[in-house]
């Protein structure tokens, strides 16, 4: 009873649903229709609704009972939404599931996820081979990810050429900083001086 005012106190600041339309998924969603309920969802953790805390905290139970209904968009939205809101530990089997199904920013979250040990015991190699899935998806930024690794030898030996061959997949998809780093390990390897002494190097040629 308490969650049901909770709600009806609730909806009057949510604009993408009228009265008789949230009456209708309200109904729905209490019957098991997850697309009701992932309607609900979307309203209450979406655009000035998501900036207050009680309208989201509310949405995010519709979007928990529309995953458990069977709605593959609540689950992928639910473990994003705990991660944002730095609720590592519910998020991860969210976000495992999500990357499976090649959402890149799951696959993302879980890779900073074990790189920087939110809540989970700091793992180099896990790191890894999350961002490379997400490299893999063609994500620039996770491309990049995975270079540093290789550079810094982090769960792995070092290796230029591999960490050569992301910043190459990052600079293809458009990454500005991945062409530069591509750049400046190439002409390291062919003997070429780039930077600010071969500059002035050139100056006085």
């Amino acid at each position: 009873m308490f969650f049901q005012k909770t709600v009806a106190l609730t909806i009057f600041g949510v604009l993408s649903l009228n009265a008789s339309n949230y009456d209708v998924e309200l109904s729905e969603c209490k019957d098991g229709n997850a697309l009701s309920c992932y309607g609900v969802a979307k309203a209450l953790t979406r655009g000035e609704n998501a900036e207050i805390q009680e309208k989201k905290e509310l949405g995010l139970e519709y979007m928990r009972k529309a995953c458990i209904y069977g709605e593959e968009k609540a689950c992928d939205e639910l473990g994003d939404n705990y991660y944002k809101e730095k609720h590592y530990i519910a998020a991860k089997p969210y976000l495992i599931k999500s990357c499976g199904k090649g959402i890149v920013s799951a696959c993302e979250s879980m890779g900073t996820m074990y790189r920087d040990g939110q809540d989970v015991k700091q793992d180099d190699t896990q790191s890894r081979e999350f961002y490379e899935k997400a490299c893999n998806l063609k994500s620039k930024d996770a491309c990049i990810n995975v270079a540093i690794i290789y550079r810094g030898g982090f769960g792995i030996e070092q290796n230029s050429t591999i960490e050569k061959s992301y910043y190459k997949k990052a600079c293809d998809y458009g990454s500005e900083a991945g062409c530069n780093s591509f750049t400046k390990l190439d002409n390291k390897e062919k003997g070429i001086e780039t930077g600010f002494f071969a500059t002035i190097k050139n100056f006085f040629n």
